[in-house]
């Protein structure tokens, strides 16, 4: 069965923040799906990481949370939200 990879790469797995998104918005699969004119297990698919969006999919999803796309979608893995709040940088105070 041929892969999907393209110009000689290997498939990237792809990243993606719509879980943590959608937490923050209060918004159930099925709304967020609703508002960028999908099917509601498409959204599960795409937070699982089983499925990445066409263009224009993704620039529907990063219009509707207001974010640039890179935002929401990433070839690499996003560091863990922990790690950004409370880097060593900002839990001591040096002067």
């Amino acid at each position: 069965m041929p892969s999907k990879s393209t110009a000689g790469e290997g498939t990237k797995e792809l990243h993606n923040r719509l879980a943590v998104l959608r937490a923050e918005r209060g918004l159930s699969r099925r709304e967020l799906a609703q508002a960028v004119g999908i099917n509601s297990q498409t959204v599960g698919f795409l937070e699982r990481g089983d499925y990445g969006p066409s263009v224009e999919l993704a620039l529907r999803l990063a219009g509707y949370f207001d974010l640039p796309v890179e935002a929401i979608f990433s070839l690499t893995p996003f560091p863990a939200m922990s790690a950004q709040l409370y880097s060593p940088r900002t839990t001591g105070t040096n002067s």
